[in-house]
């Protein structure tokens, strides 16, 4: 009788290797643009606040709009304490500590059609876009006026959901 050799042939090793590269495969296709993940969390997070000041507004009677930071003064060299902020929100009391900074640096901001977003007090406010920038992608959020800002695509209109 002749002993058999305990090991693996070759056939079952050629088939873990397979299986290995599969797996690696498809987790490098399932990870996403850093760059691309940080936009997408910094437009929900702007939603939720120009809704946050939306309601404010609304609640408390005031004029409030949302002013991002202009390119055009940071090139211009204005003072430190001018351009300390990434945005703002003017109109509401100091008390709503409404955060003023992207989380993400790089983040840019404007707005389409307009210097700044106006918020309320009154409940229909009308269409406004907000175009945010980092690196090469870009994002926009809108609203119709009458429903909350969204994440569109820049060729859909802003629809309330």
């Amino acid at each position: 009788m002749r002993s058999r050799c305990a090991g693996f042939t070759l056939i079952e090793l050629l088939i873990v290797v397979a299986l290995i590269a599969l797996a690696s495969s498809l987790v490098s296709l399932a990870l996403r643009n850093p760059s691309e993940t940080q936009l997408e969390q910094e437009g929900a997070r702007l939603a939720a606040l120009l809704e946050s000041a939306r309601a404010e507004s609304r609640a408390s009677g005031l004029t409030v709009r949302w002013l991002p930071r202009s390119i055009a003064a940071d090139r211009a060299g204005t003072a430190a304490a001018d351009v300390a902020y990434d945005f703002r929100f003017v109109g509401l009391p100091v008390s709503a500590g409404l955060p003023q900074r992207w989380l993400s640096p790089g983040v840019t901001a404007s707005v389409i059609g307009a210097t700044s977003v106006v918020l309320g007090p009154e409940p229909l406010i009308g269409p406004q876009r907000i175009a945010l920038s980092l690196e090469d992608r870009r994002l926009t959020l809108a609203t119709d006026g009458l429903g909350p800002f969204v994440v569109v695509t820049n060729d859909a209109p802003a629809v309330s959901r």
